[in-house]
């Protein structure tokens, strides 16, 4: 800016820090994307039994950001980065069986889960309304789709595996357009790995969920 103006308009500031926020979120998404498909790549032999601490661990380096994120940036992000990497590790063995039996699958619910994380994370991040009480009729929708897995493992119900997946979709259709939506309104750079984190979620489950409609569809 030009040396005679001493400062700029807090709208400028804003944007900024908005357009900082942005670049660095997404930029830790992409990372933490990379450290998954490398720890999916190291656990691809690996048993399940591991696959399922590695989980454990996964969840617990998560839990640990939010205590971390106010305290030491750089630990916030060593964690989040060992988020994505155990994550990896830990569905590796899924990504293997499905590479295995029908790796097209992998292919089409990639591109799918693009097009899907484009299409509601741009309506999020443009949209006015406050989606605050939309996260939170999600969130309970998902301990109700839980609850309905858990049913699903005991009772054969037809369709029951696709009804899943479909209603997990819409489910986190809300979540992406919330976190987007929290994105685009935080100003905090220091939240950066905290939503990165949460759209590095929406973004894995929804892959999985395409993941079982696709794989359903080519049986």
């Amino acid at each position: 800016m030009d040396s005679t103006y001493p400062y700029q308009p807090a709208g400028v500031v804003a944007r900024d820090r908005g357009h900082t926020l942005f670049a660095q979120t997404m930029a830790y998404v992409a990372g933490t994307t990379g450290l998954f498909a490398l720890g999916a790549y190291l656990g691809r032999n690996l048993s399940s039994g591991i696959a399922f601490v590695a989980y454990l661990v996964a969840f617990a380096a998560l839990i640990a950001m939010q205590f971390t994120v106010r305290k030491s940036r750089q630990t916030t992000v060593a964690l989040l980065a060992a988020f994505g990497l155990l994550m990896g590790v830990a569905l590796a063995p899924t990504l293997v069986y499905y590479a295995n039996t029908d790796p097209q699958a992998l292919w089409q619910a990639g591109a799918a889960t693009a097009l899907f994380v484009a299409a509601f994370g741009a309506a999020g991040y443009a949209t006015r309304r406050d989606l605050t009480a939309l996260a939170r009729v999600c969130f309970w929708a998902l301990v109700a789709l839980l609850v309905f897995g858990i049913v699903l493992i005991f009772v054969n119900i037809p369709y029951g595996s696709l009804i899943y997946s479909v209603l997990g979709l819409v489910i986190f259709a809300g979540f992406i357009m919330f976190d987007f939506q929290r994105l685009r309104r935080s100003r905090d750079v220091n939240s950066a790995p905290l939503l990165a984190a949460s759209i590095f979620l929406d973004i894995l489950n929804v892959f999985l969920f395409f993941l079982r409609i696709f794989r359903g569809g080519n049986r």
